[in-house]
């Protein structure tokens, strides 16, 4: 016997067992007594035993029925609650979410986002993994990840969590003072030192990227430091060992504060900045939902806020 065809006339066989009729079961089940009768025989068929005694006034069941009722009947009332717990994850939000998200979007969403989350839906617990390479969302059993726009596959849908990215080169007042001010990108080959980013996955070294008028090009800079880490190079960058090449929101309080500054202003390029990105099938999870929900409204009180119309993306 098929797994399929094992569970074929349980529910008649049950609800004929709990009403000794089977046209009350008929009754139960919304379906007509031959129907019942039908299903009940097939099951009998398929089982090789008799399951009821029948007779014009009265349906009782034999000891294998007993028997077949004693282990089906809790079964299938912990199948029912099965079914009507799903009733629960399409209204409020709950369950596990895990997301997959750059190292970039920790501080810029994560940090901010999270605890709102938690304390507006505590029935939803949350598992981030840091990770920069790319991740097939479905393989690794993921909900959603986040990434900078330009690297998400074109077949996920995809919201926007912050403004694009300004690239800036960056270092403290007292590298400057010490190693000068480069006035082209070029300039950095000479006489300037460059902590440079490896990254994890590929293990390729990051080539700093210029742009101006119909003028691109890529540089790989000098610099006795590489790092596969953010926030270990912007450390490093305000302990003044040297220039690191950023995205504007990334250091946007080392900017403001002066504890970073920035050159070349002119030679680089702007960016799609962190959106979240997931398959088509999950954008109803309430789970989700409610991240979309908390991040929109965290992030428009941030710097890092969201473009005026945050609408989804679709593929």
């Amino acid at each position: 016997m098929s797994r399929s065809d094992a569970f074929q006339g349980v529910a008649e066989f049950l609800a004929v067992a709990e009403q000794a009729s089977f046209r009350r079961a008929a009754g139960v089940l919304g379906v007509t007594p031959a129907a019942v009768s039908q299903a009940v025989r097939a099951l009998e068929l398929r089982t090789g035993v008799a399951l009821f005694h029948r007779t014009t006034r009265k349906v009782g069941l034999t000891e294998a029925g007993e028997a077949l009722k004693a282990r089906l009947a809790p079964a299938m009332a912990d199948m029912t609650a099965a079914f009507d717990r799903l009733d629960d994850f399409r209204g409020r939000p709950q369950g596990h979410l895990r997301l997959t998200v750059p190292r970039l979007a920790v501080d810029l969403v994560m940090v901010p986002v999270l605890p709102v989350l938690r304390r507006l839906y505590p029935e939803v617990t949350v598992e981030v993994a840091v990770q920069d390479a790319a991740v097939d969302l479905a393989d690794e059993g993921f909900d959603a990840g986040i990434r900078i726009g330009e690297f998400i596959a074109r077949d996920m849908i995809t919201l926007p969590l912050t403004r694009d990215f300004h690239w800036v080169v960056a270092g403290t007042p007292g590298y400057f003072d010490t190693h000068g001010r480069p006035s082209e990108p070029r300039a950095l080959l000479d006489g300037h030192d460059c902590i440079r980013y490896r990254y994890p996955t590929s293990g390729m070294i990051y080539r700093w990227e210029f742009e101006r008028g119909t003028e691109a090009f890529r540089l790989d800079p000098p610099g006795a430091t590489i790092v596969n880490d953010a926030a270990l190079m912007r450390e490093l960058a305000l302990a003044g060992l040297g220039l690191i090449y950023a995205a504007d929101l990334q250091i946007a309080d080392d900017l403001a504060t002066g504890r970073l500054e920035t050159v070349l202003a002119d030679w680089l390029p702007v960016s799609d900045g962190l959106r979240l990105y997931f398959p088509d099938r999950s954008r109803n999870q309430p789970k989700l939902r409610a991240f979309i929900d908390v991040a929109r409204r965290v992030l428009r009180e941030r710097a890092v806020a969201l473009p005026a119309s945050g609408r989804e993306d679709r593929p």
